[in-house]
């Protein structure tokens, strides 16, 4: 009980306030003060320029010209500006004692030396100088409560219940982070860093009934603001109180809650990182198109310069003039040829930002309609009416995501990021991870499944691809079956050299057109006609390059009406024979 305590204990909500914000101040009055200062002293160019790149929070270029300033500087206001500008950029980048070194240059005259003191508080708490902290803050508190001080006062008071929790004295720690919580009833962030304190103060002193009600009031506010990182260790929290409450299944419950939010995180770094490739992409095709103009500039300048020659190596030059003319042509129709290949590409592109962009549209337009019936029943108290449509959002959510995930993977196959380790994969057991994620959805749809793959079947390939090429099959499967129906997984073998997994469902299936048009090599991405939910047709392309990649084949049997089987062909591993 204790180690789990002292380990969940690290999931305290925050750093010090004061490091985490302009010191709780008003920046627009700190930049009217600056202005005003340059405009008095409009001369000092290197200063004019730190205070812009200071206010537009670029701290390499303010310390780089705010050092430039003070060699030139000998006015005490603009020494006192730049110090304080210098302190503050080296604590946003985390270098404390530089920004310690800086803000003791500072004079006691200077009009905003009470964010220095808020500051040195907040670092002091950064470093663990608990004792340094308080004196720090108390002088802050002893300050009075007018407007000349442009500080967030309850964040004070939480800090100082933070320096005494660490210290120990559980006593003042608890009267000064319940006052913050008065003091912070408009601020849902604020509010929900006190309450995890809170709990985690009384959940260091064992007890427990006054510290769950804080955790869950903290809980409850997180889930309503946007912070995933919030989100997500608000949760966490609820997850350990519940483990240690000996109640496993709402701990595994938070525990899953836990893993979407941080996977939202990871979701939102692996569109970023995207974006960061094709940036990069750009780039390249752009040097490259300097250098063919470049080339072509130099065989023009040749060609200009050899015409100035004697008309005794005319014979030469017009030979010369053929050549280039010659290799000229051929880089033209080079180009043609790479011309055409990147029209085709961006046609693709194109079209498939097109599909994901409607559908994405149709999805939160649902999204946005199904949350106004929610808010509606809840208003009105209708609570029949909310299971369904919470039911909806999800389906929604869950299909919105599977569109992305597919997007991402598509994109990194494309852009040929995508490795792939041919490995001896035990089928069984890929399966049943992948079946694990998915058996909530089936039973949310009332579909049986059935695993009838025999263990030890071992096939090679590559196990992150296979996962993934399984996972859409059994979206499609999911989604094109009506409730009640059944869904199986077997395999069969079909010669020496290969394996066949079937992905077998009862469901609506489909015509020959559908099935033909499906597997053809030159598919195109589209929209299916009378497709319920989300759907490009990118999950199966995706899938038909996987398993290429693979070295394996994708055959479908399907009668309308029926089901549909969804058989990969993949290469039996050597020594399994």
């Amino acid at each position: 009980m204790y180690l789990i305590r002292s380990v969940f204990f690290l999931f305290i909500f925050n750093l010090p306030f004061c490091v985490l914000s302009q010191s709780g101040s008003k920046i627009d009055d700190l930049s009217i003060v600056l202005k005003r200062i340059n405009d008095k002293y409009e001369k000092e160019k290197d200063f004019d320029k730190s205070q812009y790149f200071f206010l537009n929070k670029n701290w390499d270029s303010t310390l780089v010209y705010s050092s430039r300033a003070l060699d030139q500087v000998k006015d005490l206001e603009l020494l006192d500006y730049c110090h304080y500008m210098r302190g503050y950029s080296f604590m946003m980048k985390k270098l404390f004692n530089e920004a310690k070194k800086e803000y003791g240059l500072v004079s006691q005259d200077f009009r905003f030396y009470y964010k220095i003191t808020r500051n040195l508080g907040g670092i002091a708490l950064e470093q663990d100088k608990y004792d340094e902290a308080i004196s720090y803050f108390n002088e802050l508190e002893k300050l009075s409560n007018d407007d000349d001080y442009d500080f967030v006062r309850s964040t004070v008071i939480h800090d100082l219940g933070l320096c005494y929790f660490h210290l120990s004295q559980f006593d003042e720690a608890e009267k000064y982070l319940l006052r913050s919580i008065r003091l912070q009833k408009n601020d849902t962030l604020l509010l929900i860093g006190s309450y995890m304190d809170v709990a985690n103060l009384y959940y260091e002193q064992y007890k427990d009934d006054v510290a769950i009600p804080y955790f869950e009031k903290a809980y409850s506010l997180a889930k309503k603001t946007k912070d995933f990182e919030l989100r997500k260790n608000a949760t966490l929290n609820m997850a350990v109180v519940e483990e240690n409450r000996k109640n496993l299944l709402k701990s595994l419950a938070y525990r899953k809650e836990y893993e979407i939010w941080k996977d939202s995180l990871n979701d939102q770094n692996k569109v970023w990182a995207i974006a960061e490739i094709e940036k990069k992409h750009a780039l390249e095709r752009k040097q490259k198109q300097i250098g063919l103009l470049e080339s072509e500039n130099k065989i023009k300048i040749s060609q200009r310069n050899g015409f100035v020659v004697s008309s005794i190596l005319l014979l030469l030059l017009l030979g010369a003039g053929i050549y280039f003319y010659a290799q000229k042509s051929k880089t033209n129709k080079i180009i043609l040829l790479q011309k055409e290949e990147l029209d085709k590409l961006n046609a693709t592109k194109n079209k498939l930002f097109s599909i994901v962009s409607h559908d994405l549209r149709s999805s939160v337009s649902a999204f946005r309609n199904s949350n106004y019936k929610l808010l509606k029943g809840i208003t009105n108290r209708d609570y029949e009416t909310l299971v369904p449509i919470v039911h909806k959002n999800a389906s929604i959510a869950t299909s919105t995501y599977n569109l992305l995930e597919n997007l991402l993977h598509w994109a990194t196959l494309q852009t040929h990021q995508l490795y792939f380790n041919m490995e001896s994969i035990d089928l069984f057991s890929v399966v049943r991870q992948v079946e694990y994620d998915y058996m909530p959805l089936f039973e949310n749809k009332k579909i049986h499944f059935e695993n009838k793959i025999v263990k030890s079947i071992f096939v090679l390939v590559d196990m992150d691809s296979l996962k993934i090429i399984i996972r859409n099959l059994f979206d499609n499967a999911i989604k094109f079956s009506n409730e009640k129906d059944t869904v199986s997984v077997y395999t069969y073998s079909l010669n020496d050299d290969f394996q066949c997994l079937v992905i077998e469902d009862t469901g609506m299936g489909m015509n020959e057109e559908t099935r033909k048009g499906l597997l053809r090599e030159d598919a195109v991405l589209n929209k299916k006609k009378n497709q319920k939910g989300i759907g490009t047709g990118l999950g199966i392309q995706l899938c038909k390059s996987m398993i290429g990649k693979n070295k394996g084949k994708l055959t479908i049997e399907s009668i309308e009406g029926l089901g549909t089987k969804m058989i990969i062909t993949l290469q039996k591993n050597i020594s399994n024979g």
